[in-house]
């Protein structure tokens, strides 16, 4: 049975015919493409959640980094919540206990007029995970963003790389 968040218990495994990737970026956007745009201007190698959840949903390989949107979740009252707010395909790709237990962190792309939501299907997956939120921007991003990303991905990684095994 799913929780609040739609993430199921830890007993999800991995699926035959499943994709594999070693990216250390791994990321969903949706039809609007203001995810992937902005990935694309990070230069990096990255790896895409499919868009429909009816196709098959990626299986890491290594540690990562997940970067995603917020959906326009809300909630049903104050303090409660939010409903909606992380997409159906990451929701399937965390459900898998291995991809779960792989991430590292997570970057947010939100739409300030969402208000409280900004930016809230990160900060979800960072509780839900234990992982921090490495970084927030709006909408594509700006290229301040980029170089922020980009530079902290870098520190990031070198930090993970000298931590005792």
């Amino acid at each position: 049975m799913a929780d609040q968040a739609g993430f199921a218990p830890a007993s999800a495994s991995a699926g035959d015919g499943q994709p594999e990737t070693d990216a250390s970026l791994i990321y969903f956007s949706s039809a609007s493409g203001y995810t992937r745009r902005f990935v694309e201007k990070l230069g990096i190698s990255a790896a895409a959640l499919p868009l429909h959840t009816s196709q098959p949903t990626l299986l890491a390989t290594r540690p990562y980094v997940l970067l995603l949107p917020t959906y326009g979740g809300t909630a049903a009252s104050p303090g409660a919540a939010a409903r909606g707010a992380v997409p159906k395909q990451v929701i399937k790709f965390l459900n898998n206990e291995r991809n779960r237990s792989l991430i590292q962190g997570v970057i947010g792309a939100g739409n300030t007029n969402f208000g409280e939501s900004y930016c809230l299907a990160a900060d979800i997956i960072a509780v839900k995970c234990r992982v921090p939120v490495l970084y927030r921007f709006e909408l594509m991003g700006t290229s301040e963003d980029v170089a922020k990303v980009n530079e902290g991905l870098e520190k990031f990684w070198t930090h993970q790389s000298q931590k005792p095994a």
